[in-house]
């Protein structure tokens, strides 16, 4: 028998019988499927030399990953999560920030290990897959289609295709409802607080991925149900239940 990796073993500690019973898998964009964050990080520092402020390293901009481009300009502006800048400084600073992000939207940006493998595992098995993400439509759709994902997916919910979004539970009770699946059957794959506060708000699982942003913190920490290494290894821990 193989032994297990650490991280399978962290995996494999679960508050649940598995594997579950799915019909659909809801999965998160930045962190999860892509890898983002060098062009995040390149749009960011272009920002900040066209305002004539100093540049950051990819690895803190990595850390300001996760609430969407509006939290990551401020962010990246005033160097704290909870930073508010000047907001003369914020209105001038987010379209010099959106226009960079356009240009270099897939310059380096790839999915990580494992995703196209077990999207495509998913699909075989029968499930309805559904890309739900706070990156507004504009660069989610554009995106996706450049990496070769677009699809794949039968539902793409974008930071701005609802009222409300993630940590919100409105996008996920929405897939629910136009998959007409209950909430306990739709399964979101995710890689932060974000992610774990809506599925638990809209009383769905959720799986974490460990190599994501989540702002620079462990999931480990986090309210999920399984922390899984890559998608491949999610395939495994579910089961097409039929209505």
């Amino acid at each position: 028998m193989n032994q297990q990796t650490p991280m399978q073993q962290a995996s494999a500690t679960q508050r649940m019988q598995f594997p579950i019973d799915i019909q659909v898998i809801m999965i998160d964009l930045d962190g999860t499927l892509l890898d983002t964050a060098p062009d995040l990080a390149l749009a960011a520092n272009l920002m900040l030399k066209e305002l004539g402020m100093p540049e950051q390293s990819t690895d803190t901009i990595r850390s300001y990953i996760g609430k969407g481009i509006q939290k990551l300009v401020k962010r990246t502006l005033t160097g704290q999560l909870d930073g508010e800048p000047d907001a003369e400084l914020f209105a001038k600073a987010l379209p010099i920030y959106e226009k960079h992000y356009a240009k270099h939207l897939s310059d380096n940006t790839r999915p990580y290990p494992g995703v196209v493998e077990g999207i495509k595992s998913f699909q075989q098995a029968g499930f309805k897959l559904a890309c739900i993400t706070n990156k507004a439509e504009a660069f989610t759709i554009p995106l996706l289609r450049a990496t070769g994902l677009y699809d794949h997916f039968k539902m793409i919910l974008s930071g701005d295709s609802l009222p409300r979004k993630k940590p919100d539970p409105m996008p996920l009770t929405h897939i629910c409802k136009y998959f007409k699946v209950p909430t306990q059957q739709a399964l979101l794959i995710g890689d932060s607080l974000n992610d774990a506060i809506a599925a638990r708000a809209a009383d769905c699982p959720v799986f974490c991925v460990p190599y994501g942003y989540n702002e620079g913190k462990d999931v480990h920490g986090l309210d999920c149900d399984a922390v899984v290494a890559t998608l491949v290894e999610a395939t495994k821990l579910v089961r097409l239940v039929t209505q």
